[in-house]
Protein backbone atom coordinates (compact mmCIF):
# COMPACT_ATOMS: atom_id res chain seq x y z
CA UNK A 1 0.00 0.00 0.00
CA UNK A 2 1.20 3.45 -0.54
CA UNK A 3 1.13 5.82 1.45
CA UNK A 4 0.30 9.44 0.26
CA UNK A 5 0.01 13.16 1.50
CA UNK A 6 -3.40 13.34 1.31
CA UNK A 7 -5.02 9.84 2.96
CA UNK A 8 -2.74 9.31 5.82
CA UNK A 9 -1.28 13.26 6.83
CA UNK A 10 -0.71 11.63 10.54
CA UNK A 11 1.78 8.65 9.31
CA UNK A 12 3.47 10.85 6.71
CA UNK A 13 4.09 13.34 9.65
CA UNK A 14 5.29 10.56 12.23
CA UNK A 15 7.65 9.28 9.88
CA UNK A 16 8.84 12.46 8.93
CA UNK A 17 9.54 13.16 12.80
CA UNK A 18 10.97 10.37 12.81
CA UNK A 19 13.68 10.89 9.98
CA UNK A 20 14.49 14.28 11.79
CA UNK A 21 14.86 12.64 15.03
CA UNK A 22 17.39 9.97 13.77
CA UNK A 23 19.16 12.91 11.48
CA UNK A 24 19.56 14.90 14.92
CA UNK A 25 20.64 11.87 17.08
CA UNK A 26 23.15 10.92 14.49
CA UNK A 27 24.94 14.47 14.46
CA UNK A 28 28.68 14.73 15.35
CA UNK A 29 29.43 15.96 18.90
CA UNK A 30 32.14 19.11 18.86
CA UNK A 31 34.41 16.21 20.23
CA UNK A 32 33.69 13.97 17.57
CA UNK A 33 34.57 16.82 14.97
CA UNK A 34 37.85 17.19 16.53
CA UNK A 35 38.45 13.48 16.46
CA UNK A 36 37.50 12.93 13.26
CA UNK A 37 39.70 16.05 12.39
CA UNK A 38 42.68 14.15 14.18
CA UNK A 39 42.82 17.02 17.08
CA UNK A 40 43.20 16.07 20.54
CA UNK A 41 42.64 18.77 22.92
CA UNK A 42 45.54 19.48 25.37
CA UNK A 43 45.47 20.10 29.00
CA UNK A 44 44.95 23.92 29.16
CA UNK A 45 48.46 25.66 29.90
CA UNK A 46 48.54 27.26 33.04
CA UNK A 47 48.43 31.50 33.21
CA UNK A 48 51.82 32.69 32.84
CA UNK A 49 50.59 35.75 35.30
CA UNK A 50 47.85 36.82 37.69
CA UNK A 51 44.57 35.75 35.99
CA UNK A 52 42.47 32.89 34.92
CA UNK A 53 42.27 31.09 31.79
CA UNK A 54 38.35 31.45 31.89
CA UNK A 55 35.57 33.45 34.00
CA UNK A 56 31.70 32.62 33.42
CA UNK A 57 29.03 35.46 34.29
CA UNK A 58 25.53 33.72 33.48
CA UNK A 59 25.72 32.01 30.15
CA UNK A 60 28.24 33.49 29.00
CA UNK A 61 32.22 32.55 29.28
CA UNK A 62 34.95 34.81 28.69
CA UNK A 63 38.21 33.19 27.38
CA UNK A 64 41.57 34.82 28.18
CA UNK A 65 43.92 35.54 25.60
CA UNK A 66 45.66 31.77 24.51
CA UNK A 67 49.24 31.48 22.50
CA UNK A 68 49.69 29.27 20.07
CA UNK A 69 51.11 26.08 22.18
CA UNK A 70 52.31 23.46 19.52
CA UNK A 71 51.45 19.43 20.43
CA UNK A 72 55.27 19.45 22.11
CA UNK A 73 54.35 22.34 24.23
CA UNK A 74 56.88 24.56 22.20
CA UNK A 75 55.26 28.06 21.13
CA UNK A 76 55.35 29.32 17.37
CA UNK A 77 56.85 32.76 17.79
CA UNK A 78 57.47 35.21 15.53
CA UNK A 79 56.31 38.36 13.46
CA UNK A 80 53.74 38.26 10.20
CA UNK A 81 55.38 40.32 7.15
CA UNK A 82 58.92 39.51 8.82
CA UNK A 83 59.95 36.05 9.79
CA UNK A 84 56.81 34.11 9.75
CA UNK A 85 54.65 33.49 6.55
CA UNK A 86 50.59 33.91 6.21
CA UNK A 87 50.58 29.79 5.99
CA UNK A 88 52.44 30.33 9.23
CA UNK A 89 50.41 32.65 11.21
CA UNK A 90 47.32 30.82 10.28
CA UNK A 91 48.60 27.73 11.73
CA UNK A 92 49.51 29.79 14.85
CA UNK A 93 45.74 30.79 14.88
CA UNK A 94 44.23 27.38 15.19
CA UNK A 95 46.87 26.63 17.48
CA UNK A 96 45.19 28.89 19.61
CA UNK A 97 42.14 27.78 18.95
CA UNK A 98 42.19 24.54 19.56
CA UNK A 99 43.99 26.02 23.38
CA UNK A 100 40.84 27.52 23.77
CA UNK A 101 38.84 24.93 22.95
CA UNK A 102 40.50 22.97 25.68
CA UNK A 103 40.28 25.41 28.19
CA UNK A 104 36.53 25.81 27.39
CA UNK A 105 36.09 21.73 27.20
CA UNK A 106 37.61 21.73 31.31
CA UNK A 107 35.31 24.97 32.29
CA UNK A 108 32.07 23.39 30.89
CA UNK A 109 32.90 19.70 30.41
CA UNK A 110 31.23 18.98 27.49
CA UNK A 111 30.85 20.98 23.97
CA UNK A 112 28.27 20.08 23.04
CA UNK A 113 26.97 22.94 25.86
CA UNK A 114 28.16 25.36 23.36
CA UNK A 115 25.15 28.04 22.49
CA UNK A 116 27.50 29.91 20.21
CA UNK A 117 30.37 31.72 19.37
CA UNK A 118 29.87 35.19 20.64
CA UNK A 119 33.13 36.78 19.79
CA UNK A 120 36.63 36.14 18.93
CA UNK A 121 39.56 38.91 19.31
CA UNK A 122 42.78 37.99 17.92
CA UNK A 123 45.90 40.10 17.94
CA UNK A 124 48.57 39.09 15.07
CA UNK A 125 51.96 40.13 16.25
CA UNK A 126 53.24 41.86 12.77
CA UNK A 127 55.31 44.52 10.93
CA UNK A 128 53.96 47.99 11.05
CA UNK A 129 53.16 47.81 7.24
CA UNK A 130 51.58 43.98 7.48
CA UNK A 131 47.59 44.45 5.85
CA UNK A 132 46.51 40.65 6.46
CA UNK A 133 45.60 40.25 9.70
CA UNK A 134 42.05 38.58 9.02
CA UNK A 135 43.67 35.71 6.78
CA UNK A 136 45.96 34.95 9.74
CA UNK A 137 42.73 34.85 12.59
CA UNK A 138 41.38 33.16 10.08
CA UNK A 139 42.81 29.94 10.95
CA UNK A 140 40.89 30.28 14.81
CA UNK A 141 37.69 31.19 12.83
CA UNK A 142 37.61 28.28 10.15
CA UNK A 143 38.38 26.01 12.66
CA UNK A 144 35.42 27.25 14.99
CA UNK A 145 32.95 26.82 11.94
CA UNK A 146 34.55 23.35 10.95
CA UNK A 147 33.72 22.19 15.05
CA UNK A 148 30.53 23.83 15.74
CA UNK A 149 28.88 24.85 12.51
CA UNK A 150 26.71 27.75 12.39
CA UNK A 151 27.05 27.81 16.34
CA UNK A 152 30.59 28.34 15.70
CA UNK A 153 30.10 32.08 13.23
CA UNK A 154 30.88 35.08 15.35
CA UNK A 155 31.99 38.80 15.45
CA UNK A 156 35.39 39.35 15.23
CA UNK A 157 38.36 41.69 15.34
CA UNK A 158 41.61 41.35 13.92
CA UNK A 159 44.12 43.44 14.89
CA UNK A 160 48.27 44.32 14.25
CA UNK A 161 50.15 44.49 17.23
CA UNK A 162 54.06 45.50 17.72
CA UNK A 163 54.86 42.47 19.76
CA UNK A 164 52.79 39.96 21.85
CA UNK A 165 53.83 37.91 25.43
CA UNK A 166 56.82 35.75 25.06
CA UNK A 167 56.84 36.92 20.89
CA UNK A 168 54.16 34.82 19.78
CA UNK A 169 52.40 35.01 16.71
CA UNK A 170 49.18 35.28 17.67
CA UNK A 171 46.82 35.87 20.62
CA UNK A 172 43.54 35.17 20.66
CA UNK A 173 40.51 35.65 23.47
CA UNK A 174 37.10 34.30 22.78
CA UNK A 175 33.23 34.86 24.04
CA UNK A 176 31.10 32.03 24.46
CA UNK A 177 27.69 31.49 25.11
CA UNK A 178 26.70 28.15 27.26
CA UNK A 179 23.40 26.64 28.40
Amino acid sequence: MRITKNKYPMVLGLLLCIQAFAATATAATPEAVLSKLGIDLPVPAKSIANYVGATRTGNLIFLSGHIPRRPDGSLVVGKLGDNLSEKEGYEAARLSAIGLLATLKAEIGDLSKLKRIVKVFGMVNAKNDYTDHSKVINGCSNLLVEVFGDKGRHARAASGFSSLPLGVAVEIEMIVEVE
